[in-house]
């Protein structure tokens, strides 16, 4: 199984990427992970044009037959140990999946109808570059979970 993060925008600051590398590196050692940054539609920053372009660059990137997980404030909300289960469930099924993020804007509708599931990290509202990196180290938590590692507690 392939498990790919696709997400809108970079991290402009230098705070979050770091930290997303590294847990990028480490989910590397379970399966093979992709981290796919796409562009933020800034000519249209703020409109709902914006979430239209992003939401195309997004499509473009999926894969017939991949599952497809969006992150989204009205998805379900998991414990670290009920996404490692989920985790596991994916791998067992044995197809690749790509996990969504959005842009500052959010996801458009086609994204969210295209996606099998719909999860969210927190209640809370989070810049979508924190959101990735909250998501990576949720993945490499869940990936030790599964394999009975330390690393959670």
């Amino acid at each position: 199984m392939k498990l790919r993060l696709i997400s809108v925008g970079k991290d402009r600051s230098g705070l979050y990427q770091p930290a997303v590398e590294e847990y990028a590196k480490r989910l590397g050692r379970y399966l093979k992970f992709e981290l796919v940054e796409l562009p933020e539609a800034r000519r249209h920053a703020g409109t709902p044009q914006a979430r239209v372009e992003e939401g195309a660059s997004i499509l473009a990137k999926l894969k017939p037959g991949e599952r497809v997980v969006a992150l989204d404030e009205r998805g379900k909300e998991l414990t670290s140990v009920e996404l490692a289960r989920a985790v596991e469930g994916w791998m067992a099924g044995g197809r690749d999946v790509a996990l969504v993020i959005g842009g500052s804007d959010g996801l458009a509708p086609e994204v969210v109808a295209r996606a099998q599931e719909k999860l969210a990290l927190s209640r809370f509202t989070m810049a979508h570059r924190l959101a990735r990196l909250v998501l990576v180290e949720q993945l490499y938590r869940a990936l030790t979970i599964v394999r009975g590692e330390p690393y959670h507690k």
